[in-house]
């Protein structure tokens, strides 16, 4: 992993844009893992991915966020100008406008099933937007927009490395569900990573969506495994209510699969997050199996 740091991204600047040259820079204070995003004055921001495999998300957000930030009410992130490799540095990489608001958390959400409300509508609205021409899921974006199955062989040996430790069974049962149904309609708009360190609210709602690194066109199920990773019981519901049993087996899926292969993750928060997201799964299983 690159060592990516203000005194790197104050060189770039230097070099390559010296009108920003006097802006301050500092690290927003939660970077994503592909990558590495920093303030640049109070209007902007620098993001640089972490790694080669990173790269084709600032080729494609310079691509298809201007064309999407037209038919989405919400603001979302877009790329003023796109940097090249340089200063010791060697990939592209990009300035943005800045969107106001602060991360997503429990403790700055006044409702969360107005939030699963508001952020299921703005997925809707992304869905909507004609796909003529859009990236396909494939490697450039993990095969987000593909069937959850393309990643059986992690989740089994998952199972297997974790059946001291969890109901495999129950979860066994639970993958099998989700690599069942397929996406019959025709491709749409997905994010990619609808998580809370990409969503911004104002005055406890939402205002902004970021981070459309992995973007492109397929099943949408992705988008909604925050339904486990975040809400409680009753938002949701609110979250799902619009999709069939088949694509919301596919989204319990996507939040099962990323939990066993995060859980025992050395990196801070993640095995804590996916032994959350396990409970949530597990708990709703029951109820499932009690018939409630």
């Amino acid at each position: 992993m690159l060592a990516i740091s203000v005194e790197l991204v104050t060189r770039l600047i230097r070099e390559q844009f010296p009108q920003w040259a006097d802006l301050p820079i500092r690290p927003v204070a939660q970077s994503g893992h592909d990558n590495r995003t920093f303030y640049l004055g109070e209007n902007m921001t620098v993001r640089l991915p972490s790694g080669a495999a990173y790269v084709p998300q600032i080729e494609k957000e310079a691509e298809w966020l201007p064309y999407l930030a037209r038919f989405l009410s919400l603001p979302i992130s877009c790329p003023i100008v796109r940097g090249r490799a340089g200063g010791g540095y060697p990939f592209v990489w990009s300035i943005n406008r800045f969107v106001e608001g602060e991360t997503l958390c429990r403790e700055n959400i006044t409702d969360l099933e107005r939030l699963a409300v508001d952020l299921a509508a703005f997925l809707r609205e992304l869905q909507r937007i004609d796909t003529r021409g859009a990236p396909a899921a494939g490697a450039h974006n993990f095969y987000r927009g593909a069937e959850p199955a393309v990643y059986s062989r992690q989740v089994e040996s998952a199972l297997r490395e974790l059946e001291t430790d969890l109901p495999v069974d129950a979860l066994k049962q639970l993958w099998q569900r989700a690599t069942a149904t397929r996406w019959t309609s025709a491709p749409v708009w997905l994010h990619g990573d609808v998580a809370p360190g990409n969503i911004l609210v104002r005055d406890g709602t939402l205002c902004g969506v970021i981070d459309f690194g992995i973007m492109g066109v397929g099943d949408p199920a992705c988008d909604y495994a925050m339904a486990w990773t975040f809400f409680d019981r009753p938002s949701r519901v609110r979250f799902l209510e619009d999709l069939d049993p088949g694509t919301i087996d596919r989204a319990r899926g996507w939040a099962l699969w990323k939990a066993l292969i995060t859980y025992r993750s050395p990196e801070p928060g993640a095995a804590d997050s996916a032994r959350h997201t396990l409970d949530v799964i597990l708990e709703e299983y029951n109820r499932m199996m009690a018939g409630g």
